[in-house]
């Protein structure tokens, strides 16, 4: 997709970096995160083409941890595959969201974002759809690149320079990453039934992660917030149930 084409369906020139300035905040919370993943790609086995093959083509920082532990080890490929869905199972429920807030989309452009839609896009792309502002493809765009070319990168710079870190679990950066993303739960605060689903989503997580384990984990979790919320379908949109 080239630069033209997403300047053209900006409208205003400014669309295209109103979107990338909302990216910058994550790639520097995700920055960490990609460097890690390259260093203890290759430290599982990896080579560094490899490793960014894994980022540039997955493009899910979760799933690619879950799979650099599969990898290697004797467990047979379906399963590890199966492993990765689960973690990124999430993403389906974002694309059915964000799905009606850019149907006026021509098809070839919405198959193409939604390889981009991970969960900061989700975020912002569901808040601005809540203010009632159009999702341009430009400004969709002008967040999503930036993000993605940089984790891409940071894998590469995690993959080569990585072995310079005796220990890269050991430093924590990491954590910049989880905190990124309770703030983006946070900013859904002000939803109907917000705090029972969070808790919900959190119980049934913690419950799956001590009994079934990772990454199964994640799915249990966004499936007991669904259901909570499905069973009362008035309430979880601001009306009263008739």
């Amino acid at each position: 997709m080239s630069a033209e084409a997403i300047q053209d369906e900006a409208g205003p020139p400014s669309a295209f970096w109103r979107g990338a300035r909302l990216g910058l905040p994550v790639v520097v919370a995700s920055a960490p995160f990609g460097l890690l993943f390259g260093a203890l790609a290759v430290e599982n086995g990896f080579s560094v083409f490899e490793a960014v093959l894994m980022s540039a083509t997955i493009y899910g920082g979760a799933s690619q941890m879950v799979g650099i532990e599969l990898f290697g080890q004797k467990v047979a490929p379906w399963l590890v595959v199966l492993s990765i869905f689960a973690v990124n199972f999430r993403h389906i429920l974002y694309s059915a969201v964000v799905g009606r807030r850019i149907s006026h989309w021509p098809l070839a452009r919405q198959a193409f974002a939604f390889f981009f839609l991970v969960d900061p896009q989700y975020a912002e792309a569901e808040t601005k759809g809540e203010r009632g502002e159009e999702i341009t493809f430009a400004w969709y765009m002008g967040m999503a690149l930036p993000i993605y070319v940089c984790w891409t990168a940071e894998a590469w710079i995690g993959a080569t320079f990585g072995n310079m870190i005796p220990n890269p679990q050991a430093l924590g950066l990491d954590f910049l990453l989880p905190i990124y993303f309770l703030g983006l739960v946070i900013s859904f605060r002000k939803r109907p039934l917000w705090l029972p689903i969070v808790v919900a989503s959190a119980v049934a997580s913690i419950l799956a992660y001590k009994t079934i384990g990772s990454p199964w984990h994640v799915s249990v979790g966004a499936i007991a917030g669904i259901l909570l919320a499905a069973t009362m379908p008035g309430r979880a949109n601001g009306k009263k149930s008739a």
